[in-house]
């Protein structure tokens, strides 16, 4: 336990910080209850940093935690905002009320457009789930409306912009720190298709080569963690050289990144700080699990955080299918979370049926991962629709459905005879289930068939 004359407020100081201590938080115990594991399996697990429950301890609102990592069921972020172009409170109102209704387990708010400041605290008020943001965003915009360009940031306006999300009540940020004056002075020198296309990783490289300095995030490391840990918010540590084209995967200045932000965890670590890592981005099909097993080999079981990946370069419109199927191969891998993509990626800013079906996809990439990484609890879903599909339980199999209401509409159309124990216009009287009916009873305790008389 804590040490006489040591301050509670201390000793609490972070999820990581109770889970040295052996202290289980009220967070601790909603994770253990949703994912049906005991306090003693998890408590160690964010002791050593493989799980971590993004969790700010000034956020106002009262929210729904989520455990992220090792042994845990792959979550689904989503991201939404405004854009330079693009500023309209309302509708990212409605698109966090959609990533909330169809069971986002993170959301991020990436607006770099409009009152940045209030549009943030809006959303954490609409959206009572893990929210996270990407400071550099508000320093980007703070650049264009005080500075009249980005690039003349100060190296305190990049420190205010994470320190002013942070008293927000904000549970995770993205940083990009990997990314060194070093690195950005060979981004031209090797040959990139796609170039870099992360836009806090484009902002960063040209303010170091436009001054000549070192990035501010990593300059100031040390003062981030200790502003982290007053507020215990969990670094994303950001991957600023992500491919943005097939072609790029895996370049040395992707994995250069990598190996300096598996460094940088450590020292988030040693401050009793949360940490997870982000990965692509684009890769090629063949890339994908290689990708995981890389990025795990470097930073060890910190959970890993990846955009999609897209596994080809050409599905503009259905982006979200292509980069699903890349995450559901990286989620059973190991992934841990995943960021969804949507139909409009590429070519514009998402509207909220868009975000629904980016988010719908994602579920479903995570639930086929988890088939196969923690079988034994995931496949339960799996054997309660079979059941309700065998027996013709449409009541049972609509609820099941990972869009209710999606399905409701599509099995009620023209010709369907409502209630249960008759067939689908699919089939209709060639059901399987009408033909045989003897299949619709099953004898688990003898594995066999039993006729219905």
């Amino acid at each position: 336990m804590f040490k006489s004359g040591e301050s509670l407020e201390y000793f609490m100081a972070t999820q990581m910080t109770a889970a040295r201590r052996g202290v289980a938080t009220d967070e601790m115990k909603q994770v253990a209850k949703d994912e049906d594991v005991s306090l003693d399996w998890l408590i160690p697990k964010i002791a050593k940093g493989s799980i971590i429950i993004p969790s700010n301890n000034c956020r106002p609102q009262k929210i729904h935690n989520v455990g992220i990592g090792k042994g845990l069921k792959t979550k689904v972020n989503v991201n939404i905002g405004t854009s330079t172009l693009n500023v309209n409170l309302e509708e990212e109102i409605e698109k966090a009320k959609v990533a909330v209704k169809y069971h986002a387990d993170t959301m991020m708010d990436l607006s770099d457009g409009g009152d940045v400041k209030q549009i943030r605290k809006t959303l954490l008020e609409t959206a009572p789930i893990t929210f996270g943001t990407v400071p550099i965003y508000e320093a980007y915009n703070y650049g264009v409306e005080v500075h009249k360009n980005p690039l003349n940031l100060t190296e305190d306006d990049y420190l205010n912009a994470f320190e002013n999300n942070a008293k927000d009540g904000v549970d995770y940020t993205t940083i990009h720190c990997g990314i060194t004056k070093d690195i950005a002075k060979r981004i031209l020198k090797v040959q990139r298709y796609g170039g870099v296309v992360s836009k806090g990783g484009t902002i960063t490289a040209a303010w170091m080569l436009k001054h000549d300095k070192e990035n501010p995030y990593l300059t100031h490391y040390d003062y981030l963690v200790e502003m982290a840990k007053k507020y215990d918010v969990t670094f994303s540590l950001g991957d600023a050289l992500r491919p943005g084209s097939i072609l790029d995967s895996h370049d040395e200045l992707q994995v250069q990144e990598m190996i300096n932000i598996s460094q940088l965890t450590k020292r988030a670590h040693e401050q009793d700080v949360q940490v997870m890592v982000e990965g692509p981005g684009h890769v090629p099909l063949n890339e994908v699990a290689a990708n995981v097993r890389l990025a795990k080999s470097l930073i060890g079981d910190v959970p890993y955080y990846v955009l999609g990946p897209l596994v080809t370069d050409v599905a503009s419109g259905h982006d979200h299918i292509a980069s699903a199927i890349g995450a559901a191969v990286s989620a059973s891998e190991g992934v841990d979370l995943l960021c969804y993509l949507t139909p409009s990626e590429h070519l514009a800013l998402p509207n909220a049926d868009e975000v629904k079906a980016g988010l719908i996809a994602y579920r479903i990439a995570a639930h086929a991962g988890d088939l196969v990484k923690i079988r034994d609890k995931a496949i339960k879903w799996d054997m309660e629709m079979t059941e309700a599909r065998r027996t013709l339980d449409w009541e049972k199999q609509l609820a099941l459905s990972i869009d209710p209401e999606e399905a409701a509409k599509i099995h009620s159309r023209t010709g369907q005879h409502p209630g249960n124990n008759v067939p689908c216009t699919m089939c209709g009287g060639a059901c399987v289930y009408m033909m045989l009916p003897q299949q619709k009873k099953y004898d688990k305790e003898n594995e066999n068939l039993q006729q219905i008389e």
